[in-house]
């Protein structure tokens, strides 16, 4: 395990914290692993909080294909992407030191907004409306036109994202296995002018979706990747594509995806 020694730890300081986080770096060292205080010097970035604090630590650290993540929570958090509890990080000291590593590729999905700026995410990207007025959209697959939606916005997830926002718009609980994105809708407006499919739809990696915003004074939409938001002048279009980029996580043996959701929701 010479190879996986550095650690950066992202986490918002507080004094309670950082008192209980003491121990657990003298742990870590004594074991002989280095704490790093630039993420670019590490090849495992530790996340301290819940799926939030873990987002956070992907995004702000570059979406790294060459380290591995891990989350760990504090008392009364759950989180899907985080296998470890602050009160055992000795046990996630063994697993990397000694147990037979075992490692989660969760797929991520790319977003590029008028075919200018690019963006990754984990979770998903939404578009919605800013103002008290639908958002009309002409959803294109592949460069073949599919509808027009009318409503409040739509989301595109990844599989791991698929059990948040995605879920909770009756959207499907997609297997981080299956690399593919789920598009749901947000208050769809159907009538005889306006006709949308008015279920989720699934794409597989490999497949393009334009989501092309029709500029009639909603042009300033909200975006949303992963839990932050956005605010871009003009949108005109978002194209979501997705490749063969996955973010690492260490995983805990006896501890699966769909263990990890029964828990959550069941």
């Amino acid at each position: 395990m010479t190879d996986r020694k550095s650690i950066f730890f992202y986490y918002k300081p507080e004094d309670r914290l950082n008192k209980k986080l003491e121990p657990l770096f003298d742990l870590a060292a004594n074991n002989g692993f280095k704490i790093v205080n630039d993420a670019k010097e590490a090849n495992i970035i530790i996340s301290i909080g819940g799926d939030g604090a873990f987002l956070q630590a992907v995004r702000k650290t570059g979406f790294r294909q060459d380290c591995l993540y891990a989350g760990i929570t504090r008392e009364d958090e759950s989180g899907l992407y985080c296998d470890f509890e602050l009160d055992n990080f000795d046990k996630m000291i063994e697993t990397m030191q000694y147990a037979p590593l075992e490692v989660r590729r969760f797929p991520v999905i790319d977003v590029c907004i008028n075919n200018e700026s690019s963006f990754k995410c984990i979770n998903e990207v939404s578009i919605r409306s800013q103002i008290i007025k639908t958002i009309v959209i002409d959803v294109m697959i592949d460069d073949m036109f599919f509808e027009t939606f009318r409503g409040d916005g739509l989301i595109v997830a990844t599989p791991t994202g698929s059990t948040g926002y995605n879920k909770s718009t009756n959207g499907a609980v997609i297997d981080p296995l299956i690399p593919c994105f789920q598009v749901s809708e947000l208050a769809s407006l159907n009538n005889n002018r306006y006709r949308t499919l008015g279920s989720s739809f699934i794409l597989s990696k490999g497949r393009a979706l334009e989501l092309d915003i029709i500029q009639d004074g909603n042009d300033y939409p909200i975006i949303g990747l992963d839990n932050e938001a956005y605010s871009i002048k003009n949108i005109k279009n978002i194209t979501v594509t997705m490749d063969d980029s996955v973010i690492k996580t260490v995983k805990l043996k006896d501890n699966s995806y769909w263990n990890r959701v029964r828990k959550t929701f069941l």
